[in-house]
């Protein structure tokens, strides 16, 4: 893990530790994806989030929210001193991501299964406006049990929507425990190219890699999923392939300080 990659993982730390609560792990397995995309892939305004033109990302995992309030505090889209006021009262960074309230947010989730159909929604639109930009979903495997991402999958390969790409968070763990036991998803790659879907697959973690394969042109007519492996709670050992990490509340003041020295110590 490189210096930015252990930065970001500090910022989501600090909410975390600043809120008393969260959902680390679907965070951390998130921080690469949304740090390619974020650093190199899409194109927007910090100081202009409504700017038309931009790309538009749509974090379907809203659990996953801290890893995106970290990518959006480091790029300029508000402070990064509001991060010490996550999941307050009077704060605007909740424990779901909202639009209208975050700048930069581009769907309100946390409800999962929503985000597909919403990109789907906002790749139409852009066509039948003239539009280029594109429109990634980013999504995680637990909430592809949902029965709405592949109607909106069949949607997105009848509409041939090839500005919009689905990348899975594909950590292979969800709240209950492995996705395996829980329902499986295998074959996942197979299922997507079924659904009318280019696919790829990478390591979620992979930096170069990913930059490589989200930086690849989409096949004419076709949207793209990307399948990217990676672990939940990644960065930090106990909450690694871990699901009592799915979410946390009152970590002793010491276990931070364990997991701050982890990140720090290259």
């Amino acid at each position: 893990m490189d210096e930015r990659s252990r930065r970001l993982r500090l910022l989501v730390l600090r909410a975390m530790e600043q809120g008393g609560r969260g959902h680390p792990g679907p965070a951390l397995s998130l921080i690469e994806i949304l740090r390619v995309l974020y650093d190199d892939i899409l194109r927007y305004r910090p100081d202009q989030p409504q700017w038309p033109e931009r790309d538009r990302c749509i974090l379907s995992k809203g659990h996953g929210c801290l890893a995106l309030y970290a990518l959006l505090a480091d790029k300029g889209f508000f402070p990064v001193e509001a991060l010490d006021t996550f999941c307050r009262f009077d704060s605007f960074l909740g424990g779901h991501p909202e639009r209208g309230k975050i700048p930069g947010v581009e769907a309100s989730t946390g409800s999962l299964g929503h985000g597909l159909s919403i990109g789907v929604g906002q790749a139409l639109a852009a066509r039948l406006q003239g539009r280029s930009h594109r429109v990634v979903v980013v999504m995680g495997d637990g909430e592809i049990n949902e029965g709405s991402v592949w109607e909106a999958a069949m949607t997105a390969a009848k509409h041939r929507l090839d500005a919009l790409t689905a990348v899975v968070d594909y950590n292979k763990m969800q709240s209950y425990g492995p996705t395996r036991e829980v329902l499986d998803l295998e074959p996942l790659t197979d299922k997507w190219r079924a659904f009318g879907f280019t696919t790829r697959e990478v390591d979620g973690h992979d930096v170069a890699a990913l930059r490589t394969t989200l930086s690849t042109p989409p096949e004419p007519g076709r949207p793209t999923a990307i399948i990217a492996h990676t672990v939940k709670g990644k960065g930090i050992p106990e909450a690694e392939h871990n699901p009592e990490w799915h979410h946390k509340s009152r970590i002793p003041a010491a276990l931070f300080s364990a997991m701050r020295q982890a990140l720090e110590t290259p």
